[in-house]
């Protein structure tokens, strides 16, 4: 395990437990590689309760309860997207706060308006609105994966400490 990632998934994992809170994912680019982190921390069944890993629209529809219509509309890459996902983690969970990412890591299936390396991120405490927020990574398929998940536990973690980030816009 890589030490900053492991160094993250413990410290998500101690202020969720300092909270009582939980955490569910929903994940598609990354592919259940955030489930993966946190649960190589001893003691993470105390404040994570599972992962959804959404790979295509069907399942993002199916299991997280995305609109159709936003997938036609936004894209799957999108903020409406991933702020659906998070909501329907939550929905489809007992825990309190979610994380939710989806992207186009590549090498293909990037477009002038969502060039490969855009990852949308959504945070949600249940009973708030998803925080959004669109980034856009560098490197190779690998190195935008693994900086979506850095990325999605970092701003979790500055959430957890009573740091929000401001909702962002496209």
């Amino acid at each position: 395990m890589d030490a900053l990632l492991a160094e993250l998934s413990a410290r998500v994992g101690a202020a969720l437990k300092a909270g009582g809170l939980t955490l569910v994912t929903a994940e598609s680019c990354t592919g259940g590689w955030v489930a993966q982190v946190i649960t190589h921390t001893a003691g993470s069944s105390d404040w994570f309760e599972g992962g959804f890993v959404t790979y295509s629209n069907n399942t993002k529809e199916r299991q997280l309860g995305v609109r159709p219509d936003t997938l036609a509309r936004a894209g799957a890459v999108s903020l409406e997207t991933v702020a659906e996902m998070a909501q329907g983690a939550l929905a489809n969970s007992n825990a309190m706060i979610s994380l939710a990412i989806t992207g186009i890591a590549g090498p293909g299936g990037g477009s002038p308006d969502k060039p490969v390396g855009t990852v949308c991120f959504a945070w949600c405490w249940r009973g708030e609105a998803p925080l959004t927020q669109r980034c856009c990574f560098g490197g190779d398929r690998e190195a935008v994966r693994y900086q979506s998940v850095t990325h999605g536990l970092e701003q979790l973690l500055a959430q957890l400490e009573g740091s929000r980030p401001a909702r962002t816009v496209p």
